[in-house]
């Protein structure tokens, strides 16, 4: 059964959420967050498997992005977007009092997934990050970065498209054909959001070994558009705790590859197997 629900933002924006409730008896409930320029209805068949598998999830729109309100493609800070998953995880708690609960991340949702474990130490049993923009396939040049950093502090609100390569996204031309008639999905990343979520990946590779809860992360060798790289140096850097699956020849959205039950099972069975959820 799947519900909705709205979160209002420290700064008077609406999100849009929904609950997927388990088939079965709830094991744990999963906190899930999309990337950059989609929306969380993208997510529906991943939810599906883990309600099927006694797993809640409950997942956002981000600010700017979906049915939710904001500028498209906006943050005026990091820590608001911080904030939004604080309020999303405190949602779980409310709806879920007393079930584990467990953080799923995407791309620029593994960014933000990973540096709100490590900065905000909620209370969880586990977390599976795929794809994480840490740093991107293609790092840009140092004086856009630097242009950007600029423009950000002076017109954070500046607008420009992001220029993702749909065709990158997943190896299924069905995948490929459906994102790029979606109405919801927008190509539109203003200075501020790309400054501060670009610089909060080296951060994370930086204090990796913070997190001290059983971690997945996972990357395709062939995704063209997140760094593989940077995920290795993530996991170099983190403890004995996190665990890096790669998959050879697997586009970004891993779970949207031709694959994706491969996928799908390997996560479940990697919760199984870390005692996060019963088998």
């Amino acid at each position: 059964m799947e519900s909705s629900f709205t979160l209002q933002t420290s700064d008077g924006l609406t999100l849009k959420g929904k609950v997927k409730n388990p088939t079965t008896t709830c094991k744990a409930v999963m906190t899930l967050v999309h990337g950059m320029g989609e929306h969380a209805a993208r997510y529906t068949h991943v939810a599906d498997f883990f309600a099927n598998h006694g797993i809640a999830t409950l997942s956002i729109d981000l600010r700017g992005h979906g049915n939710s309100e904001g500028k498209r493609g906006h943050t005026p800070s990091y820590e608001v977007l911080m904030n939004d998953i604080d309020k999303l995880v405190s949602k779980a708690k409310e709806l879920f009092p007393n079930i584990p609960l467990i953080m799923y991340g995407h791309s620029m949702g593994g960014n933000l997934t990973l540096n709100y474990i490590i900065r905000r130490k909620p209370e969880i049993v586990g977390a599976i990050v795929t794809a994480p923009y840490l740093k991107l396939a293609f790092e840009p040049p140092k004086w856009k970065v630097t242009l950007g950093k600029l423009t950000a502090s002076l017109i954070p609100t500046l607008t420009q498209p992001t220029g993702l390569e749909t065709t990158a996204i997943s190896r299924d031309l069905d995948v490929v054909k459906a994102y790029e008639n979606d109405k919801l999905v927008h190509d539109k990343i203003t200075s501020a959001f790309f400054v501060n979520v670009h610089f909060a990946g080296p951060y994370a590779i930086e204090h990796a070994a913070e997190i001290k809860i059983p971690l997945l992360v996972m990357h395709g060798t062939a995704d063209r558009l997140t760094s593989i790289e940077g995920t290795k140096e993530f996991a170099q850097h983190a403890g004995k705790n996190v665990t890096l699956k790669i998959w050879n020849g697997l586009y970004h959205e891993l779970h949207n590859e031709p694959e994706k039950s491969e996928v799908f099972q390997f996560e479940l069975d990697w919760l199984i197997q870390n005692q996060i959820i019963a088998g």
